[in-house]
């Protein structure tokens, strides 16, 4: 029976996800990561190189997921609100996303797929000109950082929403509280730039 490379690829890849958002980078281990896929540990090497290759590939993989699935769309102030729901039910589908990207901030001096993700960030801006002419580049970036910031947070700050709500756990009616909240922030901030 031949080896399936490409399914032991993508079980490492699924099990790597889960460990380094659970764990991030320094607390991952490979041996868990291999023995939640089923596989030796040797193959992770022999396939991704060292842990912070194999930690780069996850996220890039993740961030190339989420790009292909959450397109910005319309016109108007439309556009941003939309993309901010978007992203935030994007982000309570896989929380794995925003944990990734936490992750890097705390533990990595360089981001991961650097070029890539400037390229997409400046289609966006692009984009969102577009629909919003009136916006300057620099106001249209920080409205994007702005959305991204609001929708991964939720995912990462579980515990600030029980101190702030008393929620002792997450409902899919309180991620509908705070999509409407980041929805109206979003909003908010927009119409405040196009005034000014």
């Amino acid at each position: 029976m031949a080896w399936d490379t490409e399914k032991t690829k993508a079980l490492l890849l699924d099990a790597a996800t889960a460990e380094f958002s659970a764990f991030g980078l320094a607390g991952a281990r490979i041996d868990r990561i291999a023995a939640s896929a089923g596989v030796n540990k040797e193959r992770i090497y022999q396939y991704f190189g060292k842990k912070d290759d194999l930690f780069g590939i996850v996220l890039e993989r993740e961030l190339a997921a989420v790009m292909d699935a959450v397109s910005m769309s319309g016109s108007g102030i439309e556009t941003i609100t939309d993309y901010a729901g978007q992203c935030f039910d994007y982000q309570v589908r896989s929380p794995q996303l925003a944990r990734l990207i936490f992750w890097e901030g705390l533990e990595r001096a360089e981001p991961v797929a650097e070029v890539f993700r400037s390229q997409r960030s400046e289609a966006k801006i692009a984009r969102l000109r577009e629909s919003l002419p009136e916006l300057s580049h620099d106001d249209a970036r920080d409205l994007l950082f702005t959305v991204l910031t609001l929708c991964d947070s939720w995912q990462v700050f579980g515990l600030m929403d029980r101190v702030y709500t008393g929620a002792k756990a997450r409902t899919s009616a309180r991620d509908a509280e705070r999509r409407k909240t980041v929805v109206a922030a979003v909003e908010a901030i927009a119409r405040q730039m196009l005034s000014a």
